[in-house]
């Protein structure tokens, strides 16, 4: 599994999304900044997301993968702060 395989997944399953995938074949780091974040926990936003990654993680596709979600609000704050 590429990069840019789950980066499309996570776009598909949710347009208009600013989203940055890294790894290593099975270990992936995302960012992902949308409004579809305001107003949810943590646990949701990464509930959002392993949904749209379901069959990939269940597969073993995608071993593990890192997620850091924010809504454009909290992105402005972490990248003045260079937090990523």
């Amino acid at each position: 599994m590429q990069p840019e395989d789950i980066k499309a997944m996570i776009e598909t399953g949710m347009p208009g999304a600013e989203v940055t995938v890294s790894g290593d074949g099975s270990h992936f780091d995302v960012t992902i900044v949308s409004p579809e974040f305001e107003g949810k926990t943590m646990v949701q936003e990464q509930q959002m997301v392993n949904s749209l990654l379901y069959e990939k993680i269940t597969s073993g596709e995608i071993h593990a993968i890192n997620i850091k979600a924010y809504t454009p609000d909290e992105w402005k704050t972490a990248s003045q702060l260079r937090i990523s």
